[in-house]
C-alpha cells in the first residue's frame, strides 16, 4: 500500500499548497499536462485580468496575461529537456504600467503521492529590483561618461599647460600651475642681476635669408640659450627678436652675490655654446656665423606681474635693465660686459679686464665697465652630455634618464646602420638584413 492510498487527493494537494497561501510570489500548482490544479491569493493579485484559472492549461494563461510567444515556447521546451526552467526577465503592461517578473517552474516526482506530481512553480515581481538596477547602470553609465569627459578634459589642459610652458618661464609656470591659484604675486621692489645678449648684424641676417632658414637659425639659437638659462636658474623674461632678456633673483633668489655668478656662469656657458654651433648655423646659411654681445648689471629693480585685466606679463622694470641693454650694446662681439656693480659682487670668483668707464644715455654718473676673461678657480660644472665631431654632433636635451637616454642613441645608431648602401667599405658597416 502507497501513502496515497490513506490520504484524501484534494486533502493532500491543500495540505501542499498550505506554505504557498500567505507567499510574497504569484504561485500555481499544474499537474504534469500542465493542467492548473491551484494557485495562490498572489497569483490574482499579480494578474487581476484572470479569473478561475483551475484546470486551466499553464502555457494559454502564459499567453493570456501578455507573455510574448518565445518565452512560452522556451518555457515549454525547457522544462520538457530539463524538468525545471527559469525565465529571468518577463515584461508584461498592465493598464499602462511596465511591469517585470521572474517565472521559475520544476516537475515534481513523489511514487509515494503520485498524485502530487506535476509542476510547480511560482511568478516573482521583480520591477522594483529591475527599476534599481537599471538607476544604478544608468549612474554607473554617467560615471563612466563622466570619467572619459574628465580624462579629455584633463588631456585637454596638460596639452593647454604644456603649450603656455612654451610661453613661460619654469619659475613662472609653476607658480601659476603647481601652486594654489587664488594666490597672486606682488610687484617688489629688490637685488637682481639683469643679462641682456643681442646678435651681432642680425638685420642684415634676416634680410638675406629665407624665412624657413632664418625660422630654423633664430629658433635653433634661442633653444640653446633658453636651456642654458634654464640649467641655470636664470628667469627668462622675454625675447626681443634676437635680444635675450634673462634676471636671476626672483621668484628665487640665493642672494646677490650667487645670483650674479650664476648669471655669469650663464652668460660664460653661452659663449661657450655659440662657438661650437657654429658649423651648424652656417651649414644653415648664416655663412659668417653667428657672433653675439652680451651685458650684466647688478641692482635694485621693481620686479612682478605688469600689464592689464586682458593681459599681464611677469616682467623687470629699473635703470639696471636698461644700463644691461647699453652694456651688450657696446660689448665687442663674442664677449661680455659688466658694470662696475656686478664687478664689486663677483670679483672674488672671476678674471676680469677693465674696458672703458662710461655715462650712458639717461644716466647722470659714469661707471667702470669689465670685460669678463673667466672663473679664478675650476667651478663645479654639471656633466656635459653635448658632443660635437667633424660629421656628427649629439645633443642629450632630456638628461632625466642618461642610462634610457644612450639606449635610445644606439637605437638610432642601428636604424642608421640599415640604411648605409651595400659595399660601403670605408667604416666596415654594411647593410644589415
Amino acid at each position: 500500500m502507497k501513502l496515497s492510498d490513506f490520504i484524501q487527493p484534494n486533502a493532500l494537494i491543500d495540505l501542499s499548497f498550505f506554505n504557498f497561501r500567505n507567499a510574497i510570489t504569484a504561485c500555481y500548482m499544474a499537474d504534469d499536462n500542465l493542467r492548473i490544479l491551484r494557485v495562490n491569493e498572489q497569483f490574482k493579485k499579480f494578474f487581476p485580468i484572470l479569473r478561475d484559472v483551475t484546470n486551466a492549461y499553464f502555457p494559454n494563461i502564459l499567453n493570456q496575461i501578455g507573455v510574448p510567444e518565445t518565452q512560452i515556447q522556451e518555457f515549454e521546451e525547457t522544462l520538457k529537456r530539463e524538468g525545471k526552467v527559469l525565465i529571468p526577465r518577463i515584461k508584461l503592461m498592465f493598464n499602462g504600467h511596465e511591469r517585470l517578473f521572474s517565472l521559475l517552474s520544476t516537475k515534481t516526482h513523489d511514487d509515494q503521492i503520485p498524485y502530487l506530481n506535476g509542476v510547480q512553480g511560482q511568478f516573482v515581481d521583480r520591477t522594483e529590483e529591475w527599476k534599481l538596477r537599471k538607476e544604478t547602470e544608468e549612474l554607473l553609465e554617467q560615471k563612466l561618461k563622466n570619467r572619459v569627459l574628465i580624462e579629455e578634459k584633463t588631456l585637454q589642459l596638460e596639452n593647454l599647460a604644456n603649450k603656455l610652458a612654451k610661453y613661460l618661464s619654469p619659475q613662472i609656470y609653476q607658480s601659476i600651475f603647481l601652486q594654489n591659484g587664488t594666490e597672486k604675486r606682488s610687484i617688489l621692489r629688490k637685488p637682481l642681476t639683469i643679462f641682456f645678449s643681442d646678435i651681432v648684424c642680425f638685420t642684415d641676417l634676416s634680410d638675406t635669408l629665407e624665412p624657413e632658414q632664418l625660422a630654423k637659425i633664430i629658433n635653433s639659437y634661442l633653444s640653446e640659450m633658453s636651456s642654458i638659462a634654464i640649467d641655470k636658474g636664470g628667469t627668462i623674461d622675454k625675447f626681443i627678436g634676437d635680444a635675450v632678456l634673462v634676471f636671476f633673483g626672483d621668484p628665487e633668489s640665493m642672494g646677490e652675490e650667487a645670483d650674479a655668478l650664476a648669471c655669469i656662469d650663464m652668460a660664460i656657458t653661452m659663449q661657450n655654446r655659440i662657438r661650437e654651433k657654429q658649423k651648424f648655423w652656417e651649414q644653415l646659411g648664416a655663412y659668417k656665423g653667428l657672433k653675439v654681445r652680451m651685458g650684466i648689471t647688478s641692482g635694485y629693480c621693481t620686479v612682478g606681474n605688469f600689464g592689464s585685466d586682458q593681459r599681464l606679463d611677469y616682467t623687470v622694470l629699473g635703470s639696471p635693465v636698461n644700463l644691461a641693454a647699453r652694456l651688450q650694446g657696446l660689448a665687442t662681439p663674442g664677449k661680455i660686459l659688466v658694470s662696475e656693480a656686478t664687478q664689486k659682487l663677483i670679483k672674488e670668483h672671476i678674471r676680469l679686464k677693465k674696458f672703458s668707464e662710461i655715462t650712458p644715455k639717461g644716466f647722470s654718473r659714469p661707471t667702470q665697465t669689465f670685460e669678463i676673461v673667466d672663473f679664478l678657480f675650476k667651478r663645479n660644472q654639471k656633466k656635459n652630455f653635448e658632443k660635437v665631431g667633424k660629421r656628427v654632433e649629439v645633443n642629450i636635451f632630456d638628461k632625466s634618464d642618461i642610462t634610457a637616454a644612450l639606449i635610445e642613441l644606439k637605437e638610432i645608431l642601428k636604424e642608421f646602420e640599415y640604411q648605409i648602401p651595400h659595399g660601403t667599405d670605408n667604416n666596415k658597416i654594411v647593410k644589415r638584413k
